[in-house]
């Protein structure tokens, strides 16, 4: 992954702003505990309990609760003047137009040629990367260190009551006596420990650790030591966890005296056993030591008088929790619909222009989108400049206040404009995982050179392509469907295909127009690279040919023809005629995908014929062959958007479906679309040529 892509200014002003809005609510937090400082313990301790929870919760989610909440509402709340004032509270680090663009044209290359050496933008995030990582993992580290050795004490223990529900447990250790584990606490005590202090003693002890287990003080230890984790480069961070042990062990001190114990008593006890025992190396393992040992026996000798909250504080605490929830959703609304006032007159022109961003994922991709406007609807046309740079037309597009989407047939682009009309974020879906691509305007200083596309060479039409070398690996994925064959430029490939879809593919078939096939045949998956012996790219006929040459070597294929009565999909046009645009894509490729849909998935079908359209329902949607009679010459370009049953994809669906939003068209079922595309599928009892196995092998080794 190109670190520029990874590690760009507004990662980095988002984290920032993150770091930023935490200190804020950790002063806040100082200031309650302040506040509080004469009431219970327990309170100030929840107080930086939160505090460090902010560190896990950014305020950008309750903004987009915000956001999401204003969508719903009928009238649109518009307070510019308060957006502005809280845009510049919460983000005072948001990037700018200027600076995104830069960020974004640092990993460009200077026309075709490679950039030969990391720039300092580049390395910088490296080396801070690698410091934090090297922070976090020593913490880890050090933790699992401790925690290994306090459990190898908890083994070497033997148990000796049972404390209600709770194991009591026998050390030999001299570590301090202490509750151990999270979802099953044991009470671990030292060996001998009732025979040093007197049974009073020891009972304060014992009432103190049970407070520890009432409280779940070790889950919310350990909470807090992932923060440390994460956060561990922030001074706050170390300054919590202080204020933690420190009003931990005085909310359990305040618990022990309030039950009756007498004070002097509780102090003589925690001297006692500071004197012979040694305090627990874990946070997460709660002991009767802990916090300021002067300061906690001073408060207990004193007895210091502890307020029940007020009503002005109690009225503080609940106007703190509203103002810090509250604020950043209440900014979420408000914002929306100041970014709306300031950007929708302004995009209805302003969207169109040039606009790039790197497409991450295996391999990055330099993305261009090229939006215009014509007859006043919008077009855009996206090149991939590490590719072919071949020009794709969408087939629509679509700006909505801030919510940017456009169309191809083999994907979909949809995206938020920033306020500043300058940045669009957003993620490209062209399978069943959608990839994050962020786009910037481009200038005439920062835009990419676009090469001129050059169509790949065709390969002739009477070659007859075989393959030099074929690996041929067991695919273990597990998923039931077929991922794709095809030719990457230099082989043929297949990947998670079974030995009978590559049957299918090879020879125009359904599965069951395969008759003789074992078991395994079905169910083994292999992932497949052949190169080929001719230049050039072949049309799907060669590409079966090399399919069918490697069945028989690899594979050790005989067979022969017969005709049988199946039940079948007939394909015919409509009665109006087939609804149906002209390919752009010109060529020997084409092929078809699968990507999610609301309510269904979108096959996207580029550059087929109606019999290849019908290769592919049989091969992959449907349960039985399907004969093309529409009549229909011509190679296409269309979605077929429907929603499943389990008749097709073989009871498997290969990608998650998600709902339809509210008041938008549910996805009609596979053979409703298949008429919204002009067409007819029918199911008849037909004579159907089928292939019988006479012979076939697991495939020889590489």
């Amino acid at each position: 992954m190109m670190l520029s892509s990874f590690w760009n200014e507004m990662r980095t002003a988002a984290l920032v702003n993150h770091l930023w809005q935490s200190t804020v609510i950790v002063l806040m937090a100082w200031l309650l505990t302040l506040a509080l400082r004469n009431n219970h313990a327990r309170m100030r301790y929840w107080v930086w309990m939160i505090s460090s929870l902010k560190f896990l919760v950014p305020f950008s989610l309750l903004i987009v609760a915000g956001e999401s909440l204003r969508a719903r509402m009928a009238t649109p709340i518009q307070q510019p003047a308060f957006a502005d004032v809280m845009e510049q509270f919460t983000q005072p680090f948001a990037q700018t137009a200027a600076s995104a663009t830069a960020t974004s044209s640092v990993a460009v290359h200077a026309g075709t040629a490679s950039a030969a050496a990391l720039t300092h933008t580049e390395v910088w995030p490296l080396i801070l990367l690698a410091v934090w990582l090297c922070g976090a993992l020593a913490i880890v580290f050090s933790w699992a260190r401790s925690w290994w050795k306090v459990r190898a004490i908890v083994r070497a223990s033997t148990q000796t009551t049972l404390l209600g529900d709770l194991p009591v447990l026998s050390s030999p250790n001299l570590l301090e006596p202490g509750v151990f584990g999270i979802v099953r606490p044991v009470l671990l005590l030292p060996k001998g420990i009732d025979e040093r202090l007197t049974p009073p003693q020891f009972g304060t002890i014992i009432a103190h650790e049970m407070c520890h287990i009432r409280r779940r003080d070790n889950l919310t230890a350990a909470i807090h030591m992932i923060v440390e984790t994460l956060f561990w480069f922030h001074p706050a961070v170390w300054w919590i966890k202080a204020r933690l042990l420190d009003e931990r062990e005085r909310a359990c001190d305040e618990a022990v005296l309030q039950s009756g114990n007498d004070a002097p008593l509780y102090a003589e006890s925690i001297l006692s056993v500071c004197k012979f025992y040694v305090e627990s190396p874990l946070a997460c393992v709660s002991g009767i030591t802990g916090a300021d040992l002067k300061r906690r026996i001073v408060r207990i000798m004193t007895e210091q008088a502890v307020r029940k909250l007020d009503f002005g504080r109690k009225l503080l605490l609940g106007i703190a929790a509203i103002v810090a929830v509250t604020t950043p959703v209440i900014f979420g609304l408000v914002h929306i619909k100041h970014v709306q006032a300031q950007t929708t007159t302004e995009n209805a022109t302003g969207i169109t222009g040039t606009w790039q961003g790197t497409l991450t994922g295996n391999r990055d991709l330099r993305t261009v989108f090229k939006i215009s406007k014509n007859d006043g609807k919008l077009k855009a046309v996206m090149y991939s400049i590490d590719q072919d740079a071949r020009p794709m037309s969408s087939s629509s597009v679509a700006l909505d206040d801030s919510t940017f989407k456009a169309e191809w047939f083999f994907g979909k682009y949809e995206g938020k404009l920033s306020a500043d009309g300058k940045s669009i974020v957003g993620t490209w879906s062209q399978g069943p995982t959608p990839r994050p691509l962020t786009l910037v305007r481009a200038t005439t200083e920062t835009a990419w050179e676009i090469p001129a596309f050059v169509p790949r060479k065709a390969m002739a039409a009477d070659a007859d392509p075989s393959f030099d070398v074929a690996t041929i690996k067991p695919n273990n994925s597990g998923s039931p469907n077929v991922q794709s064959i095809g030719f990457n430029g230099h082989a043929v490939i297949s990947n998670n295909a079974s030995l009978v879809d590559l049957i299918c593919f090879a020879y125009h078939l359904q599965a069951k127009q395969v008759v003789g096939a074992p078991d395994w045949s079905d169910k083994d998956r292999y992932d497949i690279e052949a190169t080929v012996n001719v230049e050039g790219d072949p049309d799907t006929k060669q590409l079966q040919t090399v399919f069918q040459k490697l069945l028989v070597d690899r594979f050790q294929v005989k067979f022969h023809h017969d005709k049988r009565e199946l039940s079948a999909f007939v394909l015919t046009a409509g009665k109006d005629g087939p609804k149906l645009t002209p390919t752009q894509f010109p060529g020997p490729g084409g092929g078809f995908g699968l990507r999610p849909a609301p309510g269904g998935v979108t096959i996207p079908v580029v550059n087929f014929t109606m019999a290849q359209f019908a290769d592919a329902l049989q091969m992959v949607v449907v349960d039985r062959p399907v004969v093309d009679q529409t009549g229909i010459s011509g190679k296409y370009d269309f979605n077929l958007t429907f929603a499943p049953d389990d008749s097709q994809f073989k009871g498997h669906l290969p990608i998650p479906i998600t709902k339809a939003s509210e008041g938008a068209e549910e996805a009609p079922g596979f053979f409703e679309a298949i008429q919204r595309l002009g067409l007819k599928l029918e199911a008849k009892k037909t004579a159907t040529d089928v292939l019988v196995l006479d012979r076939i092998e697991k495939p020889s080794a590489n």
